[in-house]
């Protein structure tokens, strides 16, 4: 297991040596250094999973050990991946822009050319209903707001009229029955207005989680 861990571990370092060459190549060899960094961690990755079986297959007095420096070696990598990733994300972004600049630039419009108009309208609407998305959402969190705290002045209400009940019914010498189920009755509807307010909460998660 040292030697593959030791080997795995140059690898990692070998690849986190040529990620820093990445922003320094030029436009037409950068494919290829992306996918031999992919390559490498594919490879990086296989033998990982060796790892974890040797790990596992370890004495007991040194399993927990082997398992937390293979566990760091997947989290470097990992990393690295994500790292990778990114960087793929920003040149396809970077790439995409490029080419609508040159279009755009190269277009050439005529007296006679019915659409003279430059192609926007979509990022405008775009625009648009990411603003009104987050109108609704402000709407939402305002009116669920405004149930919570409904809910809790009828909280102060009940305990309010509880409070008088119990006072009514000492003076009118109600029997001990009768005092038992306004009891039972006001713990009723308090575990009603709990319940309603874990429903509302819920609600409100579910929605920002997947409106937003």
């Amino acid at each position: 297991m040292e030697t593959l861990y030791h080997q795995t571990n140059k690898h990692i370092q070998e690849v986190q040596s040529l990620m820093g060459n990445l922003e320094r190549t030029d436009r037409q060899s950068v494919h290829l250094l992306e996918n031999e960094l992919q390559a490498r961690i594919d490879q990086i990755f296989n033998h990982l999973e060796r790892l974890e079986i040797l790990a596992s297959k370890e004495p007991p007095n040194r399993r927990q050990n082997a398992k937390l420096r293979v566990d760091q070696l997947k989290y470097d990598v990992q990393h690295l991946r994500t790292a990778l990733q990114n960087f793929q994300h920003r040149r396809y972004t970077r790439e995409a822009q490029d080419r609508e600049r040159e279009e755009l630039m190269s277009r050439t419009f005529t007296t006679n050319d019915a659409d003279t108009s430059i192609p926007i309208d979509e990022t405008l609407q775009f625009n648009s209903n990411l603003h009104n998305a987050h109108r609704g959402m402000d709407d939402l969190l305002g009116s669920g707001s405004s149930i919570l705290n409904g809910l809790r002045d009828q909280r102060s209400t009940l305990k309010g009229t509880h409070k008088k009940m119990l006072d009514v019914a000492n003076m009118l010498g109600l029997s001990n029955t009768v005092m038992r189920i306004i009891e039972r009755r006001a713990t009723q509807d308090k575990f009603i207005m709990i319940g309603g307010m874990l429903l509302t909460c819920v609600f409100m998660f579910l929605v920002i989680r997947y409106l937003g």
